[in-house]
């Protein structure tokens, strides 16, 4: 599927954001933002760059990470720690609706940067600082990852097999969460600033993200004082709700109610297990999950994963092929349908399939508008065309060191 740039408004059309973020976490806040239409400016050290620009993987020495996460922005750089480079930020940030930064905690404020110092010189700008631990609290001065925020958010505790080490979610879903927590959070002051004309700042960190996501199993122990363990793919709420094995794979099946178990009693040419007294109710099939589990891949076992998705949601059951990557990027729901892996046409790299933003819009389209930024690449633009600073102004600055 081709994503040919976007010409037409997006729904934050004139909102200005300035992105000070590296890896992922905010760089993933940024383009949720900028695929929506608003023109987000990637700020980068002049020495480098955003991290990612060194990670794989990569085409022609270019990083398919950093292209990915950086599309849609248009990028400047800039030395914080030059003098004359926190004076041209700060004219920046008059210019600006938002600044996002995920540097650990006070990092921000040492560089005389600080949401108070940005606050004097636009009152209604919005700050997004996402980082692991936030900005409150005794750790927050801790640097924080990906796999600390999984660890310490409780969700690698839960993720595995019985008997089985911690295992991490085989996706950053620890920055992920916190970049689409920061987006939720910057929108909604944007919302609360058309009111009140303030500004607001937005402080989010994985650990509390990921916490936030663990939902019904924090609510199992808040309820019980039981500890949820490791049950693989099992759900605890309701049975069968799991994958199970196909000739070819495995699939998911989803029974959660009793209309739902009935159905897949059906299809499976077993009516008479509605009336098990094993098996008649949620709360039963939960108690002899395993006995319900022998029953079904007993069944499953005689098909394949695309058979199995096809008996099931045919007859109303909602089951699912547990995709490998290679059929999640062909998939005619995801990749046709939904237009979810786009390419488009990166300097460097050439014809590039990234990952589309989810949300879909009816009027406006959040879609990829430009490739990512090379470094430095519209300093002019961003410099000239915001600040009004001439050719001899931008030459002189990046002689010494400041852009």
């Amino acid at each position: 599927m081709e994503a040919k740039e976007a010409k037409t408004a997006g729904l934050l059309d004139g909102c200005v954001v300035l992105d000070l973020t590296r890896v992922l976490a905010g760089p993933y806040c940024g383009m949720l933002l900028a695929d929506m239409g608003a023109t987000v400016i990637k700020v980068e050290n002049p020495n480098g760059g955003d991290d990612t620009r060194k990670m794989g993987p990569f085409i022609n020495d270019n990083s398919v990470y950093y292209a990915n996460f950086n599309r849609s922005k248009m990028g400047c750089t800039l030395n914080l720690k030059d003098p004359e480079g926190k004076k041209l930020f700060l004219e920046l940030v008059k210019k600006a609706d938002v600044v996002i930064e995920n540097y650990r905690p006070g990092t921000m404020e040492k560089l005389g940067l600080g949401y108070e110092a940005l606050k004097a010189a636009n009152p209604g700008i919005i700050y997004g600082a996402v980082s692991g631990f936030g900005h409150t609290g005794p750790l927050s001065k801790r640097a924080g990852y990906d796999i600390v925020g999984q660890a310490m958010g409780g969700l690698m505790s839960t993720t595995g097999w019985p008997g089985g080490p911690a295992t991490r979610v085989g996706t950053p879903m620890g920055d992920v969460l916190g970049g689409l927590n920061l987006a939720v959070g910057v929108l909604a002051a944007l919302v609360n600033r058309q009111k009140t004309g303030l500004g607001e700042m937005v402080d989010v960190a994985l650990v509390d993200s990921v916490a936030s996501a663990m939902e019904n199993i924090t609510m199992i122990y808040q309820a019980t004082g039981r500890v949820p363990e490791r049950i693989g793919n099992r759900y605890e709420s309701t049975y069968p709700y799991d994958s199970f094995p196909a000739k070819d794979g495995d699939v998911i099946i989803a029974a959660g109610n009793n209309k739902l178990f009935s159905i897949l009693c059906e299809v499976m040419g077993r009516p008479e297990l509605k009336e098990d007294p094993r098996f008649r109710e949620i709360k039963d099939r939960v108690a002899n999950h395993e006995q319900v589990r022998e029953v079904v891949s007993e069944w499953t076992r005689r098909y394949t994963i695309d058979e199995i998705d096809d008996k099931l949601n045919s007859a109303g059951c909602p089951a699912s092929a547990v995709n490998t990557i290679d059929r999640l990027v062909r998939d005619p729901q995801i990749a046709g349908a939904r237009e979810m892996f786009p390419e488009i046409d990166q300097p460097g790299i050439g014809r590039l399939q990234i990952t589309a933003a989810p949300q879909k819009l009816t009027r406006t389209k959040a879609c990829p508008r430009k490739p990512a930024p090379l470094l430095g690449e519209d300093n002019e633009a961003v410099y000239g065309g915001l600040l009004g600073l001439s050719a001899e102004d931008l030459c002189r600055l990046t002689a010494a060191g400041v852009i």
